[in-house]
């Protein structure tokens, strides 16, 4: 079966609820005609209204000619039964619930009733593929086919081969996808797939930051957001997708890789599931929520500035305060406020470091002058000195987040477990580098991918980080990946894998 892409003129959409409309869509603007079956008796009606009432919605706002919105709407072929006769499908792909039988059951009728050519597809996003279509006679026409919500603005797909799907499919499943005008990334039958795995990295350092009680979300949210660029920080994140969802996510992929430190979720996350603290569904999760809307205090003023002189060894730091009115003082004179700037340490560290009394020193994030500034503030500083220190930055305009001192600032943290973590995926060969970052950017809507995030950073900075969280916790999550170390080793960077024993033969 070679070039069985450029043949696929008709496909059946089982499950028409969110996903399966979605996909509906997809396929029909693709010029495929869509079978719709559910079920449940007046789903599929109701489906087809909804996909042609969007594809009218995308010919009103051009996106779409209206002819081929009604070319599509004229492929779009009601069916009902899922187990129907299904003479002339290429490909049938289910979008059902989450639930191994379901669709172990599903697929083994479908056998029943599709010719031998028919190809499975699975959108599962949480099963093992594999599992699937070992159900079936044939395991080798069942491919996962992950698409993302909402399906036509999300235009990534993770193509997935069970260990038993046939060697031609996978590589025509990526070719049908571009077809449709979407972007596949190939990922190996692992927990969480590539987007899943990947933000984990995110999600769960967020999580201890929070339960080492170095920051309100809120604060952490910020700093993600200002510092690193992405479009939600981890708390909001979470809401939005929904503690109870998130929760077991995060539980399936931690025991899916056999309790591995780096995924170890946080205690935190029970108790508030437990609670109904789930997020934006039921109004209440980090955050509240009034008729949709998020509520956030509003961030503390700082203190004004008292003329305490401020010193620091960072020139560019020194240059912003000075053109902000602030004394900068040339040495660590007795009277002045110390700031000194963190690259991987914590405040008590770099002050003992550079021979500094630890009661004037408060530590600020390096990588957070343009946007956002960090003050880290440590159990033996002086109030007073902290004060002047926060004022001095606040005075540059640029805000400033006050927060407890830790073994890492929070968005160096964050960034090096994004990094660290598609280093596992990349070391694991559970993707290609450039999958990786495809699909954490798409999936994920970071600013880039986290390869070449680190890379941009710093392969060295980011092994720095991780190996300074390391050696000050004890605690096995921040193990450099190999495909970090080695890199930094060699000097390669982390977005291209460098020689394989293939490239030998």
């Amino acid at each position: 079966m070679v070039e069985w892409a450029g043949r696929v003129s008709r496909i059946r959409v089982i499950g028409t609820g969110v996903m399966g409309r979605g996909i509906v869509q997809l396929a029909a603007t693709g010029g495929v005609t869509v079978e719709l079956a559910d079920s449940m008796d007046d789903a599929v009606g109701k489906a087809i209204e909804y996909v042609g009432g969007m594809l009218d919605r995308l010919a009103a706002k051009g996106r779409l000619t209206e002819e081929q919105a009604r070319a599509a709407k004229d492929r779009l072929v009601p069916v009902g039964d899922p187990l129907a006769p299904a003479e002339g499908v290429d490909l049938v792909l289910e979008a059902v619930r989450e639930d191994l039988e379901i669709k172990r059951t599903l697929f083994a009728g479908l056998e029943r009733v599709c010719g031998q050519d028919t190809v499975f597809a699975t959108n599962t996003s949480s099963l093992s593929v594999t599992e699937i279509a070992a159900g079936l006679s044939d395991p080798g026409r069942l491919i996962g086919l992950h698409f993302f919500n909402p399906v036509p603005l999300m235009r990534l797909v993770e193509v997935v081969p069970g260990a038993r799907t046939a060697p031609w499919l996978p590589a025509e499943a990526l070719e049908l996808v571009r077809h449709w005008g979407h972007e596949p990334v190939l990922a190996k039958d692992a927990p969480g797939f590539l987007v899943n795995h990947a933000g984990r990295g995110l999600n769960t350092e967020a999580l201890q930051i929070l339960s080492e009680g170095l920051a309100e979300p809120a604060d952490v949210d910020r700093v993600a957001r200002d510092v690193l660029g992405l479009k939600l920080g981890p708390f909001e994140l979470l809401d939005l997708t929904g503690l109870d969802v998130s929760h077991a996510v995060l539980e399936s992929i931690w025991s899916g890789f056999h309790s591995e430190p780096r995924l170890r979720p946080s205690w935190l996350t029970r108790p508030r599931v437990a609670a109904g603290l789930y997020g934006r569904k039921n109004g209440e999760g980090f955050y509240r929520y009034s008729e949709g809307k998020q509520e956030v205090a509003p961030e503390p003023s700082a203190p004004p500035l008292t003329g305490t002189p401020v010193y620091t060894a960072d020139e560019r730091l020194g240059r912003m305060l000075s053109a902000a009115g602030v004394q900068v003082v040339p040495d660590a004179y007795p009277d002045a406020a110390l700031l000194v700037p963190l690259r991987g340490e914590s405040t008590v560290e770099a002050a003992r470091q550079a021979e500094l009394p630890p009661e004037r020193v408060s530590g600020v994030d390096a990588l957070g002058y343009d946007k956002r500034f960090t003050l880290s503030v440590h159990p033996g500083l002086d109030p007073a000195f902290g004060r002047a220190a926060w004022a001095a930055l606040a005075a540059t305009g640029v805000p400033v987040t006050v927060v407890r001192d830790g073994p890492a600032p929070i968005a160096q943290r964050l960034l090096a477990s994004i990094v660290n973590t598609a280093g596992y995926l990349a070391a694991q060969n559970l993707a290609t580098p450039a999958d990786i970052d495809t699909a954490v950017r798409l999936g994920l809507g970071y600013p880039r991918g986290p390869l070449e995030w680190g890379e941009t950073l710093g392969a060295e900075k980011v092994l720095r980080i991780l190996t300074g969280l390391l050696h000050a916790t004890g605690d096995p999550r921040y193990r450099p990946s190999s495909w970090l170390t080695e890199r930094v080793t060699l000097g390669l960077p982390l977005t291209t894998s460098g020689t394989r024993p293939a490239d030998l033969r």
